[in-house]
C-alpha cells in the first residue's frame, strides 16, 4: 500500500467537497436523522463555504491518498481560522476524516502526524479538537495519541444540539 499526502488547493474544490460529503455521511448518518445530517452538509460542505476555507492561509486542507486513490483528508486551522478562541500557541484539527473501507490501516494516523507537524513547524504549544460524545472509536483513538479532554462545546448537526468533547495534546 502506498500512502501519500498533497495539500489541497482551490483546484481541488470538488474532489474536497466530494470526499467531505462521503466521509461525514459514512461517519454519521446512522446515529442521525437524514434531514439533520443532510442540513448540516449543505451549509458546512457547499462549493462557496468549501472555497472561502481553502483560501483562508490559516487554514491547512491534505488529502490522504492510498495506492492513488483519495482515502480521506485533514482539515487543521490556526490562529483566527481555529473554531474556538484557543489562542495563536494553539492548532486544532477542525476534520480528520477517513473513508470506511480505509479505516484501521493506519492512515489517520498519518493525518494526525501531519498535524503535529504542522503545528510543530509553526512553534505552537497545543493542538487540539473537537469529537462527538458518543464517537468512541474517534475518542479512543486520540486518547491514545495522548489527546486528554479539556471541556466541550455545542455542535449543530441541523437544528439537532449535540455534545462535542474538546480534547488537547501539548506538545513539547
Amino acid at each position: 500500500m502506498t500512502i501519500m499526502i498533497k495539500k489541497c488547493t482551490l483546484e481541488d474544490v470538488q474532489d474536497l467537497q466530494t470526499i467531505s460529503v462521503k466521509t461525514f455521511s459514512e461517519t454519521f448518518q446512522e446515529q442521525n436523522s437524514p434531514e439533520h445530517l443532510n442540513a448540516y452538509i449543505e451549509r458546512a460542505y457547499n462549493l462557496e463555504q468549501l472555497k472561502h476555507e481553502i483560501a483562508n492561509p490559516s487554514s491547512h486542507f491534505y488529502f490522504i491518498y492510498s495506492d492513488q486513490e483519495t482515502a480521506g483528508y485533514l482539515k487543521a486551522n490556526t490562529d483566527e481560522a481555529q473554531s474556538e478562541a484557543m489562542g495563536n500557541d494553539s492548532l486544532e484539527i477542525e476534520r480528520i476524516y477517513v473513508k470506511k473501507k480505509f479505516q484501521k490501516h493506519g492512515l489517520g494516523k498519518h493525518l494526525m502526524n501531519k498535524a503535529l507537524e504542522i503545528a510543530l513547524e509553526q512553534h505552537k504549544k497545543k493542538i487540539w479538537l473537537g469529537v462527538w460524545e458518543d464517537n468512541e472509536n474517534a475518542i479512543a483513538f486520540y486518547q491514545k495519541k495522548g489527546f486528554v479532554q479539556t471541556g466541550s462545546h455545542s455542535f449543530f448537526m441541523g437544528d439537532d444540539e449535540q455534545v462535542d468533547l474538546i480534547m488537547t495534546k501539548t506538545l513539547l
